[in-house]
């Protein structure tokens, strides 16, 4: 089972940027990393007119776009699916998988605060908090790293899921 990695926090603290910087030292180091990124909002890939949007409004429940480079597929779901199966269902060959947006989850999460924010956090150890990343003190019964402390996070990734795990 690949191990999930979730990055939470409030809007705006910074979780995409730390996920930014993590990948390629995760990378530097030897792992294969994915990312799951949750929008309960909802997205497109796809734009009227184009062929893989006709496809799909022609009725094709599931519409795969592929180029020399890159490869995306868009499939109609019925509800909105948990982290593992998202995992299992569509990711392989990686070591990590790093999330953001499933502030609900039972999977390990490191946990984005800023001081700017005024709010408090949002998960706890019982939530399975594995760390806080912050630009002030914050003690939640878990390691507190300091947001810029790239390789200290990627040392506690490292540590807990993946010795032992590179290509």
């Amino acid at each position: 089972m690949i191990p999930i990695v979730s990055i939470v926090g409030r809007s705006n603290t910074g979780k995409t940027t730390l996920i930014e910087k993590l990948i390629p030292e995760l990378r530097r180091r030897g792992y294969r990393v994915a990312t799951i990124k949750h929008n309960i909002h909802g997205f497109a890939i796809d734009h009227e007119g184009k062929d893989s949007w006709r496809h799909k409004k022609a009725g094709a429940r599931l519409t795969v776009i592929a180029s020399p480079h890159s490869v995306a597929l868009i499939e109609d779901v019925d509800r909105d699916f948990e982290l593992a199966e998202l995992s299992d269902r569509y990711i392989r060959d990686v070591d990590v998988i790093l999330s953001e947006g499933f502030k609900r989850n039972p999977h390990p999460k490191i946990e984005v605060v800023r001081s700017e924010m005024k709010h408090d956090p949002i998960c706890s150890p019982e939530d399975n908090l594995m760390a806080v990343v912050t630009d002030k003190p914050v003690d939640r019964g878990v390691p507190c790293l300091d947001i810029d402390d790239i390789r200290g996070i990627a040392d506690l990734i490292e540590d807990r899921f993946l010795k032992g795990k590179t290509v």
